[in-house]
């Protein structure tokens, strides 16, 4: 299978996700921008080679962390342990999304003084439907900026400024991201230095932001009435609310925001993400709704899978200094039960990435993921990916 040759080839297969890497690295060359369908991508402002960008793009190489794991599972690879837990803090557990796990850890970092900041993701200010990457150096900064952001991200435009505060951090992001990082992490030191933890969620896909102007466009709103736009939180898995500058609110329930999956507006890169699963990260959370689906809001849970002996190591030095709750082991075929998606995304992608490369189509490099071990043969969507790509539904142009 061949792999794209530059940026402008990851993008235009459907393979960018957005995630800002070509910013930090090449900040004369791309800048972040939205597209006419609401999606981020690099927009070119210069001229020069890609080579960098490209040796750590997730839209070109996806591998998991290096290092060996005493535990493993074909679907979900690597791990130390898989167990419940949530933010000691309720404060913590009840606006964080889930139980909080991601914010409590990385809020125990800055407690403990391990890292000096977390380079995240927010709701942008001034623009509160959409997000932006920041840096947090306090615990108040990491829970005020807490929650999911259903939508492009670009955190890793933020590296450049992290790099050069030159100092230890931890970064909570996409698992796409965090194989980013550890590919970058081979060729420059400052991140071997510095880098301490990367923590990700569990991810069912980004969305564009045609998803969220569909909700703004039911209530008869424009994007410049918002004062205010949380996905979840506030509870498990919490309202997603709206607020206006003139003191209106608009509230849906997370089964009426997500119920119909066709609406979910999901990137080309997420169909076809060989690691939603985080095993590039230290530590992943998910959602472990029985049934995939929440029953109502109660008290926020996550599933932890820890991936390296650091995360390991972090996740019991939070457990031990209060800021984590461990509960009961959970099997991967618990998980499977969880996040049946996942599952089957995952057996299905060896015939989808077939599809592509059939149709001409240059696709990543996904070694270590066990894609092979877990194909499915299926005729059907190799077909239906060659075909898709094929009447331009992969395509995409540069902003």
């Amino acid at each position: 299978m061949q792999q794209p040759g530059s940026v402008k080839e990851v993008v235009e297969a459907g393979l960018c996700i957005g995630c800002g890497l070509c910013e930090a690295l090449a900040p004369e060359r791309w800048k972040m921008a939205f597209t006419p369908k609401g999606r981020l991508r690099p927009s070119r402002i210069g001229a020069g080679s890609d080579a960098e960008i490209l040796q750590a793009c997730p839209g070109v190489i996806a591998r998991p962390i290096s290092e060996a794991a005493p535990r493993t599972d074909t679907v979900w690879g690597g791990y130390h342990r898989m167990q419940e837990a949530w933010a000691v803090d309720s404060d913590t557990r009840f606006r964080a999304a889930s139980g909080g796990v991601l914010t409590a850890l990385a809020a125990h970092l800055l407690r403990t003084g391990e890292v000096e900041f977390i380079l995240h993701c927010e709701a942008d200010p001034q623009a509160p439907m959409r997000s932006k990457w920041c840096l947090s150096d306090t615990p108040g900064q990491v829970l005020d900026r807490a929650g999911s952001r259903y939508g492009p991200s670009d955190t890793l435009a933020g590296l450049a400024a992290a790099l050069d505060w030159d100092a230890p951090f931890a970064v909570v992001a996409k698992p796409c991201d965090a194989g980013a990082l550890r590919e970058l992490a081979k060729t420059d030191q400052r991140l071997t230095r510095n880098l301490v933890a990367v923590l990700v969620m569990v991810c069912g896909g980004a969305s564009d932001l045609g998803k969220s102007q569909a909700v703004l466009d039911e209530y008869d709103l424009s994007e410049d009435d918002i004062a205010l736009f949380r996905y979840r939180g506030y509870g498990n898995p919490g309202l997603t609310r709206i607020e206006t500058s003139d003191g209106r609110a608009f509230q849906k329930t997370y089964g009426e925001m997500w119920a119909d999956e066709s609406g979910w507006r999901i990137q080309t890169r997420c169909k076809i993400c060989p690691d939603a699963l985080g095993e590039a990260a230290d530590v992943a959370a998910a959602d472990i709704w029985p049934d995939a689906s929440p029953d109502g809001d109660n008290e926020g849970f996550n599933g932890v899978i820890t991936r390296t002996a650091a995360g390991e190591q972090l996740f019991r030095a939070a457990s031990e200094a209060g800021s984590l709750t461990a509960g009961a082991d959970i099997t991967p075929r618990q998980f499977d039960s969880f996040q049946p998606h996942q599952v089957r995304k995952k057996h299905a992608l060896s015939a989808r990435l077939r599809g592509m490369a059939a149709a001409g189509s240059p696709v990543y490099e996904h070694e270590g993921l066990r894609l092979e071990a877990l194909d499915t043969h299926d005729a059907q969507e190799e077909m239906g990916t060659l075909q898709r790509v094929r009447c331009g539904k992969f395509h995409e142009e540069l902003p």
